[in-house]
């Protein structure tokens, strides 16, 4: 027999859950002490095992205690459910993840002026890359990995952070002016950048740089919102890098 200390230490559950699981009827002990002490046996310490397991695997302790009680549980059934729920929870959870993710990428580009609006607009719409996708023609991209490659504001990828970044720095810096050696290198990042990720879609960049200067254009493709004063401010910023290039 194990007294409830002893019980304690060695399943590493709570006094106050041993007590709550005794009063539901959940995990009662063998018998008690003469001073009241709970006393539990090996019997108890395996129930209590199956308990911790399901209860890790997402089970309430209401259902537990039915399963664990029934003899005739269908036990396949009930395990096919909680998977079920696990799925959905899992497909929730990612929303939820990347909904975070863009709120710390678009606070990386728009700093202290970041709206949480601009998040919520974008969670309730469609997924951009699929607007995208389904005005092919439109857009002339030549294969799908155009799309792939374009920046997403809820992604950890390494070359989406890297294109929020430049953009956040080109922002950030504004106040130096689109001639600066700062502002030019960005720009000169950005250049190599879209070498190695678009080569050969001069086109479909043209067609989406005319779609991201306009406010009504970018809402209607589900782009991120960027403020008009950056975007002139990097057209500006291109045009003289393109004019001094050596």
């Amino acid at each position: 027999m194990f007294h409830i200390n002893e019980f304690k230490k060695l399943s590493g559950v709570s006094v106050r859950t041993f007590r709550y699981y005794d009063k539901i009827g959940l995990l009662k002990p063998v018998s008690k002490t003469e001073g009241g002490h709970r006393l539990y046996s090996y019997t108890e310490l395996k129930k209590l095992q199956q308990i911790q397991f399901l209860k890790t695997i997402g089970f309430q302790l209401s259902e537990i205690k039915m399963m664990l009680e029934s003899e005739e549980w269908d036990w396949s059934n009930s395990l096919m459910k909680q998977l079920s729920y696990v799925i959905s929870e899992q497909d929730r959870l990612s929303k939820i993840e990347t909904s975070l993710r863009e709120l710390i990428n678009g606070i990386a580009i728009d700093g202290e002026e970041f709206r949480i609006k601009k998040i919520m607009d974008l969670y309730n719409n469609q997924d951009s890359k699929e607007v995208l996708k389904n005005n092919r023609d439109t857009l002339n991209f030549k294969n799908t990995e155009a799309l792939e490659k374009l920046p997403k504001m809820g992604s950890s990828d390494p070359d989406s952070l890297e294109w929020i970044a430049l953009v956040g720095q080109l922002k950030k810096h504004m106040h130096l002016g689109y001639s600066n050696t700062r502002i030019q290198n960005i720009i000169k990042r950005m250049e190599v950048k879209k070498g190695e990720d678009f080569n050969d879609e001069d086109a479909f960049l043209d067609k989406l740089w005319d779609i991201r200067k306009s406010p009504e254009e970018s809402e209607k493709y589900n782009l991120y919102p960027m403020d008009q004063e950056i975007l002139n401010f990097m057209e500006k910023a291109y045009i003289y890098y393109l004019g001094h290039k050596s």
